[in-house]
């Protein structure tokens, strides 16, 4: 049997209609159980629930053969062990740098000046501001990253921006764009070899409801 690792939430969510237009249901009402393993109406396919920041992991260790996950995660997690052969469109967001209104982010990074950041996501913002030759202190926080700069304890943050009405309630903007974040399709490498036919059956299906969404939208 294989074994999906999917997150609950907005991913999950949106995955659910591509695996329906794929020919495979959830057995369970997704949205009011709590069971973690979901059979579904291929007996050869269940759903793993895990926590978004874990789905690289449990199919990097092959507690999961597949997974959909969002490139902000892949990033923080490095990758390892996972082939990644579609991109799913699902999820989009953008990670930015946000900064209070008012704060001169662009002379800031002009001058050099040490920048303190708060973010989730270290590894992305290492990488960005390394490349810019930019030095910064990274504080890990997981939630309310908005706080942060209006206490004081950072200049600036780095985050997942949807709407940006959070930060325009919290009297923060956008100052630099990071990068587009969508979620992937990812897969184990051993189970790639392994179980080869499988998996290509039930990607190739995703992949077509991917497309056939895609077209209808154009």
């Amino acid at each position: 049997m294989l074994t999906l690792a999917l997150s609950k939430g907005r991913i999950f969510d949106e995955t659910l209609p591509l695996l329906e237009a794929a020919g495979i249901t959830v057995d369970d009402d997704a949205s009011t159980t709590r069971k973690l393993i979901l059979p579904t109406g291929d007996p050869g396919l269940r759903l793993l629930i895990v926590r978004a920041s874990d789905v690289p992991t449990y199919v990097q260790y092959g507690a999961a053969d597949f997974g959909v996950v969002g490139k902000d995660v892949l990033i923080e997690h490095g990758g390892d062990g996972l082939y990644q052969p579609l991109d799913l469109g699902i999820g989009r967001c953008r990670m930015c740098v946000a900064a209070p209104r008012g704060f001169d982010y662009a002379r800031a990074v002009r001058a050099g000046s040490r920048l303190r950041i708060a973010s989730k996501y270290i590894e992305t913002a290492r990488r960005h501001f390394a490349a810019k030759g930019v030095h910064i202190d990274l504080i890990k926080l997981y939630g309310s990253m908005e706080l942060a700069p209006l206490v004081g304890l950072s200049d600036v943050i780095v985050d997942l921006v949807s709407t940006g009405s959070t930060l325009k309630a919290n009297n923060l903007v956008e100052v630099e764009q990071i990068m587009t974040i969508s979620s992937r399709l990812v897969i184990n490498q051993a189970s790639l070899k392994t179980r080869a036919s499988e998996l290509r059956t039930v990607v190739d299906k995703i992949a077509a409801a991917v497309a056939e969404r895609d077209r209808q939208a154009a």
